[in-house]
């Protein structure tokens, strides 16, 4: 990569304070770009600038910062094929991924372009009010995966903005680089200290979660360091949102065609090769047709085109990282000595991060691969008699992110969708993610919401104004 990127503190791109640190394309396992590392007073100055900004920014016009958003998206749009190629030799995606990554993006940016928080009247009643009010916080911290870097900035930054936050991003140091052609970008429009953005090597992260500066977390990443995030928060009480880690089963009714409905798991669970925090991570299956699905799952698997995300009709790109990548070779390893593996199952023999789609059969449910989070292209697939045995089965998780159902006859799909223990339940359809609608995590998958106008509500706090004449005495 020719082009250098850098930092957004206050307003300036800068050089990174402590250096700089090899960016890796995953697909060949060698490092392609070298991405600026903030150093330790450079945090403090994007908290400060953010800080700065703050009472300017939240006592701007709500339809002024609604219009810089959809500037950000005509920007971003703009430049669609130039993210997307970064995006893929950063994260590994394939071209057409990466691009639905950006265009999705500028989607989540224009649904708050209009969004507003007004006040709610509780009671009007004799001349007494009661008024719910909601202001911005202050300064948010958000900290983004490697998995879906820009997609998951703009679903935090476009509610954290519109209502009047400032913010502090602090990207996944192995996909640093889209986050900061993105600082560019809100360089241009957004006023200085509004947006800042830095970069680490997962050393500066505790640090500004702790930051007396900040009032909220927005955090996506796994379950492991959200709780690392959530007690760095309870020292000064700071608002927290945690979007975690998931295990997300599918169950397949008795009433649909094996064939079809291979297809669309396939598709749920090895988009992105399986890291996605709602990828289909296991797959229960009547024992009347879990053959027959088995067999169709498989061949999906094996005619999977698994290569450089950048080359024309690759569908499966590398594992992100390599300590990742161990920890999916690590789960398939032991998946072979509990079950069966009927499709993939060896990395692949080159540079780079390349495990095929692998598919695994007959494993019990104390398996790791039935247990843990994979992130990775690789599925197990389970066998079941009893409807209410599968859904206790589903449930036995610390996980509640999402899930899914999938029958012909759809109100009993629906009526078994209800009684999953998730933050979203879908029905026929799979990473149907939408910006107006709410998305949270149950038990160990998270706290709080993103999305929706009560994902916006998120960086706003509520003030009752309770109001009645005045009577002399």
């Amino acid at each position: 990569m020719d082009k250098q990127l850098k930092l957004l503190v206050g307003g300036s791109l800068v050089d990174g304070g402590a250096g700089s640190f090899d960016v890796v394309n995953p697909a060949t396992g060698k490092a392609f770009a070298q991405c600026p590392k903030a150093s330790e007073a450079q945090l403090d100055e994007a908290v400060a600038a953010a800080k700065a900004a703050f009472p300017a920014w939240a006592a701007t016009d709500a339809g002024e910062r609604g219009a810089m958003l959809a500037k950000l998206a005509d920007a971003l749009e703009a430049r669609v094929a130039e993210f997307a190629s970064l995006l893929t030799m950063e994260q590994g995606k394939p071209t057409r991924q990466a691009m639905g990554e950006i265009i999705g993006s500028t989607y989540v940016l224009r649904a708050f372009v209009d969004k507003r928080v007004e006040p709610v009247v509780l009671r009007d009643k004799d001349g007494k009010t009661v008024t719910e009010h909601r202001t911005p916080l202050g300064v948010v911290a958000a900290i983004t995966p490697w998995n879906y870097p820009v997609m998951m900035l703009v679903q935090k930054l476009a509610p954290a903005l519109v209502t009047g936050n400032t913010m502090v991003l602090k990207p996944a140091p192995t996909t640093p680089l889209t986050s900061l052609l993105f600082a560019e970008l809100a360089s241009e429009i957004l006023p200085a200290g509004v947006f800042n953005v830095i970069c680490d090597e997962n050393d500066l992260g505790g640090k500004l979660t702790a930051h007396p500066g900040v009032a909220k977390i927005a955090f996506t990443g796994s379950t492991a360091t959200g709780k690392k995030v959530m007690a760095s928060a309870a020292a000064m009480v700071k608002r927290v949102t945690l979007e975690l880690g998931g295990n997300d089963a599918a169950i397949v009714l008795d009433d649909i065609d094996a064939k079809a409905v291979a297809k669309k798991i396939y598709e749920g669970a090895m988009t992105n090769a399986g890291q996605i925090c709602v990828a289909i991570k296991r797959a229960y299956v009547p024992a009347n047709m879990y053959d027959a699905f088995c067999e169709e799952i498989a061949r999906l698997a094996n005619e999977a085109i698994v290569d450089d995300g950048s080359k024309q009709g690759t569908t499966v790109g590398p594992v992100q990282n390599r300590q990742q990548f161990e920890k999916v070779k690590e789960l398939v390893e032991d998946a072979k000595l509990h079950g069966k593996v009927i499709a993939g199952g060896e990395a692949l023999d080159r540079d780079g991060y390349f495990m095929p789609p692998t598919i695994v059969r007959d494993l019990p449910d104390d398996a790791r691969l039935v247990r843990e989070e994979q992130f990775g292209p690789v599925l197990p697939v389970l066998k079941y008699d009893d409807i209410d045995d599968v859904i206790a089965r589903a449930n036995a998780s610390e996980y509640g992110l999402g899930g899914s159902v999938w029958g012909k006859d759809l109100t009993r799909a629906t009526e078994v969708a209800k009684k999953i223990d998730t933050g979203t339940v879908w029905v026929n359809q799979y990473l149907a993610i939408d910006p107006r609608i709410p998305f949270r995590g149950s038990k160990q998958s998270g706290l709080g919401t993103e999305l929706g106008d009560e994902g916006m509500l998120e960086y706003t706090q509520a003030h009752i104004v309770n109001a009645v004449p005045f009577e002399d005495a």
